[in-house]
């Protein structure tokens, strides 16, 4: 699938490095979903559109690549990612590590951005919007980790939850996948409110892990 992409007018910031710029936009705009898997990423069209030389662009591919964000094909082009079982198994061991830590030390805890989401959640349930849900997810899930107040651990999770994007796509025809996330979202939200936050850690590994085995179930039929 090959998508138009000339209308990406996204402003530069004021970033030392273009490369890293053109690189953060790419994965935020997957993370987001505008770019699902198999995706192909025209070489001419996004370097015009961000004003930025070839030679560049394909540096940030590149470092996409080694993301294993994007896919390159000799002789076809630069596609996004779909993800296989055994990526999965490597988000999954990633997630284990970072937010687990994240809610039994972060220092930064925002109760009212976690309890923002959790409401956007259960207004896209009510709705029966998939799309919304999962959308609502990754937010979550980037709130989590924002409580740990580490700017690198927040780049490290964009990354990750870019990945995980694109393996939502994989769960596209099966809404309760989400549909179930959005109360235990909001089980591990009362239980940082409590100040219970050893339960709440204990709780996400639990729900990492029958999360990495449905989707791998699925992947697997």
């Amino acid at each position: 699938m090959l998508v138009n992409l000339g209308d990406i007018t996204t402003e530069r910031s004021d970033h030392a490095n273009t490369t890293v710029w053109v690189a953060d936009v790419l994965r935020r705009r997957i993370a987001a979903g505008e770019l699902p898997p198999g995706t192909k990423l025209s070489e001419q069209q996004l370097a015009a559109s961000m004003q930025v030389s070839r030679n560049t662009l394909r540096e940030a591919f590149t470092m996409l690549s080694i993301e294993s964000v994007v896919t390159r094909f000799p002789n076809r082009g630069v596609f996004v990612a779909a993800p296989d079982a055994d990526a999965v198994r490597e988000i999954y061991r990633v997630r284990r590590m970072l937010e687990p830590a994240a809610l039994l030390w972060g220092p930064a805890l925002d109760l009212e951005r976690l309890d923002a989401v959790v409401a956007g959640a259960r207004e896209a349930k009510a709705r029966g919007d998939v799309p919304e849900m999962a959308a609502a997810n990754q937010a979550f899930h980037e709130a989590l980790m924002a409580m740990s107040g580490s700017r690198q651990l927040q780049q490290m999770m964009e990354r990750v939850l870019a990945e995980m994007r694109l393996v939502f796509h994989a769960m596209s025809g099966e809404p309760d996948f989400h549909t179930r996330y959005v109360e235990e979202n909001a089980g591990l939200v009362e239980l940082l409110r409590a100040g219970r936050r050893p339960e709440a850690a204990e709780a996400l590994r639990g729900y990492l892990d029958a999360a990495e085995a449905e989707l791998l179930a699925h992947l697997g039929a």
